[in-house]
């Protein structure tokens, strides 16, 4: 521990001032419970006044929330901590001079995983940023997902230069990575157990104080950033990896005519002392902005991070990256499973009419980052079919058409897929969607266990689903 930071953290006092960058999935919900601490007197989120972004910063001050889909207390908290004075959006990054303490909440994806080199633009810019104003005594905090050595290497360096202070002496700097999903992020915020690594003891220890006020459930586990990095990314490869034998195991019941959810109960059912046998459930696609580049944070983390050689057998190809292709595959997989279909009331796909059910990669979200929906409609659009798209919860996606009605969207259509297993999907009726697209035999490929295969099966659809294998053959009614 430095004496000097130490000193200078003692002379500063409690944290009452907060900085979050980065007003999104992460930074808002992150940003509200801040503000609702009454030890914290004041919540900065700071956001770039950009033509894509820019409007979150009007609408947090008026108290209502850019993000969509369902988020339980997270409208109702926004509104109040503005209310209050607590919270405040702001492009004005020199405001940071005014804090005791600022969290990075930024994207970090892969703009090509075969290189193992993320795209940290966005990030660096924000560091930078932050530099830029950094006092002494203030605490720096990385809540983005990051190849392991990154805070004490890149980010340490890029606020070190562009302050002239020096981290473990003028500053505190440590990782604390978000743990939260889509559709419960307060909840997951509050209750999960929250991961801190600092640079060194006096850092760790600011981090600390700056994140337990928001925890209820959840308690503190201090480590190295190092550590933290680690454990941020090998927690979101294990959950690739536990999808990717769930989606493997569908790809083997299919091929022998079985039914994957049946082998799924039962294996869950085996319980009992010392025994673990966790699985998770198959589908369509992996999605979202953390599983589908954590496992090459984590690989590339070897090179940035390495003491030391790394044991590991020859012409052997690492387990995670393996599972993130087998996930990477699923979206083929659906557009296989449709051709096939099609081809059973001697259609092409080229010809036909696709109505994509669920534009975001998760149910009942506006979340479409890395959907797996989207690959499928490229796919579709290069084979020469015609792909509408349904979102209850999307309104907008670059590039692409989505619409809100979803009898327009299935109108005529050939096959019908569905791609997110949004809860209004569920209610789906055989008669009223043959009806709709007004096909004899209309295609439907269920790629999240949505709907009961019997019934339309016995409306005469045609039926194909992720890991269906005792009806993926069905006779055709």
């Amino acid at each position: 521990m430095s004496d000097k930071l130490q000193k200078l953290l003692d002379e500063r006092g409690s944290i009452k001032k907060i900085g979050v960058l980065g007003m999104g999935y992460v930074g808002i919900p992150a940003a509200v419970l801040f503000a609702d601490v009454d030890k914290f007197d004041l919540v900065l989120g700071f956001q770039r006044d950009s033509p894509s972004s820019g409007y979150k910063i009007d609408m947090i001050n008026g108290g209502e929330c850019p993000l969509k889909g369902d988020e339980p207390g997270l409208d109702e908290l926004l509104a109040k901590v503005v209310k209050a004075g607590k919270f405040e959006c702001t492009p004005d990054f020199s405001r940071i001079s005014e804090l005791d303490a600022v969290t990075l909440a930024i994207q970090t994806p892969f703009a090509d995983p075969k290189d193992l080199i993320p795209d940290f633009s966005a990030l660096k810019e924000g560091i930078r940023n932050v530099g830029k104003y950094l006092k002494p005594g203030m605490l720096v905090v990385l809540e983005s997902t990051v190849t392991p050595g990154t805070t004490e290497g890149m980010a340490k360096d890029i606020l070190e230069e562009e302050s002239g202070l020096k981290a473990g002496v003028d500053f505190a700097l440590a990782h604390a990575p978000e743990r939260v999903m889509v559709g419960r992020l307060l909840q997951n915020i509050q209750e999960h157990d929250r991961i801190v690594g600092g640079m060194d003891e006096a850092s760790t220890k600011r981090a600390v104080e700056l994140y337990e006020p928001v925890l209820t459930k959840g308690q503190v586990i201090p480590m190295s950033a190092t550590a933290a990095e680690v454990t941020k990314t090998a927690e979101n490869t294990f959950r690739d990896l536990q999808i990717a034998a769930a989606n493997q195991l569908a790809l083997y019941c299919e091929a022998m005519g079985i039914n994957v959810y049946d082998v799924r109960a039962g294996i869950d059912s085996l319980k009992g002392e010392g025994i673990t046998r966790a699985i998770l459930w198959p589908g369509a696609g992996v999605g979202g902005h953390c599983l589908t580049k954590d496992t090459y944070h984590l690989e590339r983390g070897i090179q940035i991070a390495g003491k030391t050689p790394l044991d590991f057998p020859d012409a052997v190809d690492s387990i995670y990256v393996t599972a993130r292709h087998v996930n990477d595959f699923m979206p083929k997989h659906m557009y296989n499973l449709t051709t096939a279909a099609l081809e059973r009331v001697g259609k092409k796909i080229e010809d036909s009419k696709v109505a994509i059910l669920g534009w975001a990669f998760i149910n009942d979200s506006d979340d479409a980052r890395n959907a797996p929906s989207e690959p499928y409609r490229e796919m579709l659009l290069e084979a020469g079919a015609e792909a509408r798209v349904h979102d209850p919860h999307v309104l907008k996606y670059p590039d692409v058409e989505i619409s809100q009605e979803l009898s327009a969207v299935v109108q005529d259509a050939d096959a019908v897929v569905i791609f997110t297993g949004h809860k209004n999907y569920f209610e789906l009726d055989p008669a009223e969607l043959k009806q709709l697209t007004g096909q004899e035999h209309p295609v439907l490929v269920d790629g999240r266990n949505v709907v009961g295969p019997d019934g339309f099966i016995g409306a005469g659809f045609v039926y194909k689903g992720i890991g269906r294998g005792d009806k993926n053959s069905h006779q055709i009614k």
